[in-house]
């Protein structure tokens, strides 16, 4: 009894397609994706140390809306962008503001050190100035 183990031969080429290396170059793609994005988004502020809030659902925001930020630092300084002014200085920046057709939403860090006092002055200047829609930054306990 001879047996032959030959295979037959097919004479039809094979239709598999190897993605190793796709699936490689793509999951190498997306760590570098991963890596850089926070980099390139990373908002560039004033170092304040923020109070902190319960997380709440937020509402969503407006792309067209335009902001400005108004920092209050613990030692009574107080900035709008990347200027230092005073509260007599800030009054005509935001009388500017609120001339404009929409004006910008302003967007208030408080440094959680400063005083009642500097936070209250503040406001009282943008709500002088007609201003209405503000948001205030806080950190998150989780």
């Amino acid at each position: 009894m001879a047996r032959t183990f030959r295979r037959q031969r097919s004479a039809h080429p094979i239709a598999e397609l190897n993605v190793t290396n796709l699936i490689d170059v793509a999951f190498t793609l997306l760590i570098i994706f991963m890596i850089a994005t926070p980099l390139i988004q990373q908002e560039q502020t004033i170092p304040v140390n923020l109070p902190v809030e319960s997380v709440s659902p937020q509402t969503k925001i407006d792309p067209r809306d335009r902001f400005e930020t108004l920092v209050v630092q613990a030692n009574g300084m107080v900035q709008l962008g990347n200027r230092t002014l005073t509260l007599a200085t800030l009054s005509p920046e935001l009388a500017r503001f609120a001339a404009e057709p929409r004006p910008p939403v302003i967007r208030l860090r408080i440094d959680a050190k400063a005083t009642a006092q500097q936070w209250v002055s503040v406001m009282e200047e943008v709500k002088r100035s007609n201003l209405s829609r503000i948001f205030i930054d806080t950190q998150t306990v989780q």
